[in-house]
């Protein structure tokens, strides 16, 4: 039984350890293939295949898109799109400019609450980012001794309604999921019943986002409880829509998402592979094939 974890982060965004670090980590876990989905980029992934080449560890290059719906933070999983589609690349620049716009504005507004954060600070924490987040600015907190760490630091000042909160561009869920079918890629939808998502995330609406050509749902996720987990997976079955797990790994930067700590079953990757071929043959798109050192 291969362990196959699709949704982690590296360096390129808010994750902790460079891509090819991050392949190496997967590989001392078990991980036998590691979807790496940064943030809103592609940046780490010629780094990450040569590495994955060479360890022999499976890779599914993706993107963690950044979508906004009723007003609350939704992501969308874009695995195997054209890295070079000029539409799919306008939004996530959109996104990365939105993402260090606010930057100053967070820091402005953590001001007024005596607490001072420079650019500087947050760069320093950032390092090989390609765009800068709240993740950045809350390891900025911790090491300024202001949050214990990520978690205290979002809980205390920059969640959703909390005072270092600032809202930024992200693009409608269904747009995306278009955007990345005509790149030739596939969508699935992250932790649907986690953080804020879950308040616009209804049945209804997730059912909306499979007739407009969403591949899957993360079901198996730190974010889920058991419960949740068994109401996604008949919501999936009735959608006919992939099931996927991962520990959506972030590094040092989150804790109790260790890699391999959820996997997605052979059966369903499959399935989602074989949607991701279906969808670069309809676009006529240069996709990029997962390497597999093993025939799925």
């Amino acid at each position: 039984m291969r362990l196959i974890d699709l949704h982690t982060h590296s360096n390129c965004s808010d994750g902790t350890d460079p891509p090819a670090e991050l392949v190496r980590r997967a590989a001392a876990a078990g991980v036998d293939v590691l979807g790496l989905t940064d943030h809103d980029t592609f940046a780490g992934w010629d780094e990450a295949l040569a590495e994955a080449r060479r360890l022999g560890v499976g890779l599914v290059p993706g993107a963690e898109v950044s979508c906004r719906l009723g007003g609350v933070s939704v992501h969308m999983l874009a695995y195997l799109p054209d890295p070079d589609d000029a539409e799919l690349n306008h939004t996530l620049g959109r996104v990365r400019e939105g993402r260090n716009a606010r930057v100053p504005l967070i820091l402005d507004r953590l001001r007024e609450h005596g607490i001072d954060l420079t650019p500087e600070d947050v760069a320093h924490q950032s390092r090989a980012a390609t765009s800068l987040g709240r993740p950045h600015v809350a390891d900025a907190l911790v090491a300024r001794g202001y949050a214990r760490d990520r978690r205290d630091a979002f809980d205390r000042w920059l969640s959703e309604g909390k005072s270092g909160y600032v809202t930024r561009y992200a693009p409608d869920p269904a747009e995306v999921i278009g955007e990345v079918r005509a790149a030739g890629g596939v969508c699935v939808l992250a932790h649907p019943r986690g953080r804020s998502s879950h308040r616009v995330l209804t049945d209804e609406v997730i059912g909306d986002l499979a007739e407009a050509g969403l591949a899957g749902l993360e079901v198996d996720h730190r974010d889920h409880a058991p419960e949740v987990r068994v109401r996604l997976r008949e919501l999936a079955g009735v959608l006919d829509l992939v099931v996927t797990g991962a520990s959506d790994h972030h590094g040092a930067g989150k804790t109790d998402h260790e890699l391999g700590c959820f996997g997605t079953a052979e059966e369903e990757f499959a399935r989602l592979l074989d949607r991701a071929r279906s969808a670069a043959d309809r676009s006529g798109r240069k996709t990029p094939a997962p390497y597999l050192p093993y025939v799925p």
